[in-house]
């Protein structure tokens, strides 16, 4: 499926992504990548799970000469109507205030993708105002999603829409030349809808998968809690296919991070995954496009409830273990830059034929 351009959105429906095909990665440049590994010197599976992360990559770009050394953060900003339900500490001012320290570099993702060499992409998505930010890629569906506990939070079109302005910015950026990309957000009120979501996805009670977000009070978080509970009940959700779900109770920034998935497995870009709200789209894209879940990379294990439960799901297991909750996509540019690390034993560390010695065996008895 081409999808360079999108400008016709009523061309592109629940049953077009119902279409999408995802290739298997080759297994052959797999294990070309780690018979690679094998020849460093050092022991066998020194690297650990780096080197079948490295593997990974080198499946999706389809060569064992893996180069990432031109990188983005695709950060999705949206704003959120469920914020009327007093679900979160800050109003929804505070999604623009920081996009705009985001066009800047000012951000803590901006100041960390910038010491690593990597770009920052904030994209308009959904943030609830009319002003363009200069810096800030404007592609907005609408001014803010609706509030869930009073009706939809989108359209099926509006969350179709959101889900290919995702994809398309894969392709450009694959276009433009980037290796890899990272998922980021900002949007004031999305780890309620990111919630909502797998409470109906993993068909769970909402208490097991909703946590604090910025920092909320017992009372605060156990309201929080049953808004999401009386939500995912009242539209029936549990069971429900998942572009229902997301436009239900998701947030754009959740259905654009959805897109850049799915958009990495059509596009074979690999996807490094930031935490609970970026984890969340991947199950999204994974449900709606079978096989995604191959083209994507984990970074960090948050400290929301859901992030175990999640990556257990994804199949995914996540490098970091700092119990990060900031978002942005830091998670992901830190593992950026271990990945980076990684790679500079593959492509110049020294190999066993470099000392004249015979590098280590697999399979041979001691």
């Amino acid at each position: 499926m081409k999808c360079s351009r999108m400008q016709n959105w009523n061309k592109y429906t629940k049953d077009t992504l119902s279409d999408l095909s995802v290739e298997p990665l080759d297994e052959s440049i797999c294990q070309k990548v780690r018979s690679n590994w094998d020849l460093a010197a050092k022991p066998l599976d020194g690297m650990g799970r780096f080197e079948r992360l490295t593997a990974q990559i080198g499946a999706v770009l389809g060569t064992d000469n893996i180069d990432i050394s031109k990188k983005a953060v695709i950060i999705m900003c949206a704003d959120n109507g469920i914020v009327e339900e007093g679900i979160s500490q800050c109003g929804q001012e505070v999604t623009a205030a920081v996009a705009r320290q985001m066009a800047k570099g000012s951000s803590a993702v901006g100041r960390m993708a910038a010491a690593i060499g990597a770009d920052t992409i904030p994209i308009d998505i959904g943030i609830n105002g009319k002003e363009e930010i200069p810096g800030v890629l404007h592609k907005k569906i609408r001014c803010g999603t609706r509030n869930f506990a009073k009706e939809p939070a989108m359209t099926e079109q509006e969350a179709v829409r959101a889900v290919f302005t995702g994809m398309e910015l894969v392709s450009d950026c694959k276009k433009k030349g980037y290796h890899i990309l990272a998922t980021g957000e900002m949007g004031i009120g999305n780890t309620t809808t990111s919630s909502a979501i797998l409470t109906a996805l993993l068909s769970c009670d909402a208490a097991e998968v909703t946590g604090r977000g910025a920092g909320l009070s017992d009372v605060k978080l156990q309201h929080k809690i049953a808004v999401i509970e009386d939500a995912v009940g009242r539209y029936k959700l549990r069971g429900a296919e998942p572009i229902k779900v997301l436009e239900t109770v998701g947030g754009l920034d959740i259905a654009g991070l959805t897109g850049v998935c799915i958009g990495g497995a059509v596009f074979h870009v690999p996807i490094v995954l930031d935490g609970i709200i970026s984890m969340t789209a991947a199950l999204l894209a994974q449900r709606i496009a079978p096989g995604t879940a191959q083209y994507l990379l984990p970074s960090h294990i948050g400290r929301e409830p859901a992030a175990e439960k999640l990556a257990e799901e994804l199949g995914l297991t996540p490098v970091i273990g700092a119990e990060m909750a900031l978002g942005e996509g830091t998670g992901a540019v830190m593992m950026f830059s271990l990945l980076d690390l990684a790679l500079r034993i593959y492509q110049e560390g020294t190999k066993f034929s470099d000392m004249e010695l015979e590098p280590y065996k697999r399979n041979i008895e001691e």
